[in-house]
C-alpha cells in the first residue's frame, strides 16, 4: 500500500500528514533544532514521524541571533498556536541540544495540552561544561549569539533558574564523542559536546543513553524510534537498547 500524504497550510507553517498510520488523535509534534542548526537536521526524523500519522512542524528560528526567551515566546508559540489551531489534541515536542531548553522555557509560563509529551535529545539541562569554557570568548560569543551565553553551568545560567515542567519528559543522550579534546573537559562519558550528567533532569519521566554523537543524534534510527515511543507510551522501549 502506497502512503498517502497531503500539505496543509497552518497559520504561518505548510504541515504534512501521512495517513497510512493513523493516531487514535490528531497529534501534533513541534521539532527543533540545535544551537547554530538549521531545520533540515531534523529531517529524517521529521520524515518518521509523518510517516507515523503526526502533524509535524518542522520549525526553523533563529538560534545566534536572539534568545532563548525571545524565541520561546515567538517562533516557537506561533508553531504551538498553529498547532491549536489545527484542532490538535495532543502537542508534542522533540528539541535537540538547545531546542530541549526552549521548550523548557516556553513551558514555565505556558499549557498544553493533557497527554503532550516533550523528548530532549542531548539537552545541556544542567549546562554545558564545553560553553562555560569558552564563555569568555569573542568568537564563541559573535558565532552563537545570546542563546550560546545562556547554557554554561554558572549559577547565573538560564538552565538554573528554569523551573520543573508540568509535561512528561523523556531524555536521550549519546556517549559517542568524535572530538577527544572538547571530551577531555567533561565529566564522564559524553557525545562530544555534552557529558550525559549534564543532559538530565529532576523531574525526567524517562532517560536512556544511545551510542551516537551530539551532531547526527537524531538521524539515528534508534532514537527516532524511541521518540515515537515516548510520545505513545510515555517511555522508552529498553528492548531496543539491550
Amino acid at each position: 500500500m502506497h502512503e498517502k500524504t497531503e500539505d496543509v497550510r497552518v497559520g504561518f507553517f505548510i504541515v504534512t500528514t501521512a495517513n497510512q498510520i493513523r493516531l487514535d488523535t490528531n497529534e501534533c509534534v513541534i521539532l527543533l533544532h540545535g544551537l547554530g542548526r538549521f531545520r533540515q537536521s531534523m529531517g529524517r526524523l521529521e520524515q518518521h514521524l509523518k510517516r507515523l500519522g503526526y502533524t509535524t512542524i518542522n520549525l526553523a528560528y533563529p538560534s545566534t541571533t536572539k534568545s532563548i526567551e525571545t524565541i520561546a515566546g515567538t517562533h516557537l508559540a506561533r508553531a504551538v498556536h498553529s498547532c491549536e489551531a489545527s484542532g490538535a489534541e495532543k502537542i508534542h515536542f522533540v528539541g535537540h541540544s538547545l531546542g530541549g531548553i526552549i521548550v523548557r522555557q516556553y513551558l514555565q509560563q505556558h499549557f498544553v495540552p493533557a497527554g503532550s509529551r516533550l523528548v530532549m535529545l542531548s539537552p545541556p539541562n544542567q549546562g554545558s561544561e564545553l560553553v562555560e569554557l569558552l564563555l569568555n570568548f569573542p568568537l564563541y560569543q559573535w558565532i552563537t549569539g545570546p542563546a550560546g551565553q545562556e547554557i554554561g553551568r554558572g549559577p547565573e545560567a538560564l538552565v538554573h533558574r528554569l523551573k520543573p515542567v508540568e509535561i512528561e519528559v523523556g531524555v536521550i543522550a549519546g556517549t559517542s564523542s568524535m572530538n577527544p579534546l572538547f571530551s577531555f573537559f567533561m565529566d564522564g562519558p559524553d557525545d562530544g559536546m555534552v557529558s550525559v550528567k549534564s543532559t538530565e533532569l529532576a523531574e525526567m519521566s524517562d532517560f536512556i543513553t544511545v551510542p551516537s554523537t551530539h551532531t547526527f543524534i537524531m538521524r539515528s534510527p534508534m532514537v527516532m524510534k524511541q521518540v515515537a515511543h515516548f510520545f505513545k507510551y510515555g517511555r522508552f522501549d529498553r528492548r531496543m537498547t539491550s
